[in-house]
């Protein structure tokens, strides 16, 4: 394995571990419904929101940033990492969006839209998530 492969595996693996956390926590929020008691999933949330944070900037700032400066001569990588960017920046920013809103130190904190809220947010993910699965196979192949 040389040193650019193993580079390559360890972002990879990172991101899918990040990844595989949030999308569990995600679904543990979602079974909550109805979401009546704000004291019982504001604190599931405030730990979900520094998760998302921190895995849309391990993808944004991680992965892709490492694409873009390490893609030697692979063309066809980056021709798709550009491809995909502006999907991929907006879920980045549907995160951020949703982040903020739902944020622990929010002292007017309501329940009434995170449904349709976590929805959408779950559909952006998908969506990231299947980005990111294809940019991940070609950075390893």
């Amino acid at each position: 394995m040389t040193e650019t492969t193993s580079t390559h595996l360890h972002w990879v693996e990172a991101l899918r571990e990040e990844r595989s956390a949030l999308w569990s926590l995600y679904c543990q929020i979602a079974e909550m419904k109805p979401f009546s008691d704000a004291g019982q999933v504001r604190p599931m949330l405030s730990q979900f929101s520094q998760l998302l944070i921190d895995y849309v900037s391990l993808g944004h700032f991680g992965i892709y940033e490492h694409v873009l400066s390490d893609a030697k001569g692979a063309s066809e990588l980056l021709s798709y990492a550009g491809k995909i960017y502006p999907v991929y920046s907006n879920t980045t920013e549907s995160a951020v969006t949703f982040s903020e809103r739902y944020d622990d130190g929010r002292r007017n904190f309501k329940t009434d839209n995170l449904a349709s809220d976590l929805s959408e947010l779950g559909e952006h993910l998908a969506e990231r998530m299947e980005l990111e699965d294809r940019l991940c196979s070609m950075l390893l192949h």
